[in-house]
């Protein structure tokens, strides 16, 4: 059964992929300027399949942190989400390894600064218009004087 399904969405996957690229390069134009938020990259030379959009915070700009932005967001009825969590904070790793907060720092940034917004190929142009709009709402919001 799992294979019949899949077999039926590689015949969608390329217009799948194509309108994940367009909503991306939406989202990237729309936030280029944000203040409150480092642009996210598109890598010309990587094919993504922007299964994901993330966006990073710029928390020395904003008066809140990833958790109260996220908090708006979905007041906002946004569907943000924290992915990637740092596997040294996995109590496996802590308890196993002994890892401990501090012992990766790069991750650990990453981590207070990233959401991951709304990125689906069935999203209607309306849709991502409502979360660039959110967005951008609540970190104009938040910005520091």
């Amino acid at each position: 059964i799992s294979c019949a399904l899949g077999i039926s969405q590689l015949k969608r996957l390329e217009n799948n992929l194509a309108r994940r690229l367009e909503i991306a390069r939406r989202y990237s134009q729309a936030f280029q300027n944000q203040v409150g938020l480092f642009p996210l990259v598109e890598m010309l030379e990587v094919s993504s399949a922007w299964h994901l959009y993330t966006i990073q915070l710029d928390l020395q700009k904003l008066r809140a942190d990833r958790a109260e932005i996220f908090r708006a967001l979905r007041a906002e009825n946004i569907g943000v989400n924290v992915h990637y969590i740092p596997v040294h904070f996995h109590p496996y790793y802590r308890e196993r390894f002994g890892y401990a907060k501090g012992d990766f720092p790069v991750s650990e940034v990453a981590y207070e600064r990233l959401l991951t917004i709304p990125m689906f190929h069935g999203m209607t142009d309306l849709d991502v218009e409502d979360v660039i709009a959110a967005v951008k709402k609540v970190i104009t919001h938040f910005l520091r004087n």
